[in-house]
């Protein structure tokens, strides 16, 4: 594609995040999860879960499109573009699971769009070696955070942990295949705002 499609491509992939409904590719996980009632205390709490997971998805959509977009080798732009499809279905559950659990996402999306983009971008800038790096870190601390979220999820919230347990396993993919593909590791101070900056929004999108 030329670069003008490029943009035609990230511009429609923002769109169709922050505006649209998403549509997964693969079914929803839910294996061996059963409807349980949840108490309000629950449903709140999973709730607030679920939406950081969501805006964690929205950040991801953005990272992976403005990547690919200054992404040098063809085929590393193809790894970008292909974690980006299926991070589509992750964007896809857990906007399902708010649904289900009477919720909504953040208000502030588009904020965190425009953020990861930025990011993603001046990650890609520095270089490909780099901007798998930057991939392999960011799906090492949503890993980390998904493993958290599985013990902090209500106990009979099985819905919501089939989709969490799903998605830690593509994260870890995502990261295992950028490794295999030429990533260095990130130093410790770009990799310490990392984990400062995902801390701000998983602390806000909880509440907003």
């Amino acid at each position: 594609m030329t670069t003008v499609d490029d943009f035609v491509v990230s511009f429609d992939r923002a769109l169709r995040t922050l505006a649209g409904r998403p549509n997964a590719s693969r079914s929803t996980p839910q294996a061996g999860a059963g409807d349980v009632e949840l108490d309000t205390d629950e449903r709140r709490h999973a709730g607030g879960l679920m939406r950081v997971n969501h805006t964690g998805e929205v950040c991801a959509q953005a990272l992976y499109a403005a990547q690919a977009l200054v992404a040098r080798d063809p085929r590393i732009k193809r790894e970008f573009m292909q974690a980006a499809r299926e991070e589509e279905d992750h964007l896809a559950w857990t906007q399902q699971r708010l649904d289900e659990l009477g919720d909504v996402p953040s208000r502030l999306n588009p904020l965190w769009y425009a953020g990861a983009f930025a990011i993603g971008v001046a990650a890609g800038v520095a270089g490909d070696r780099v901007n798998l790096g930057f991939l392999v870190e960011t799906e090492r601390q949503v890993e980390e955070h998904l493993t958290a979220h599985m013990q902090h999820l209500p106990a009979a919230d099985g819905r919501s942990r089939a989709i969490v347990e799903k998605m830690r396993d593509d994260e870890a993919r995502h990261g295992a295949a950028a490794r295999a593909a030429g990533a260095i590791e990130l130093p410790f101070p770009v990799r310490g705002a990392m984990r400062l900056a995902a801390d701000v929004m998983r602390l806000i999108a909880y509440r907003i």
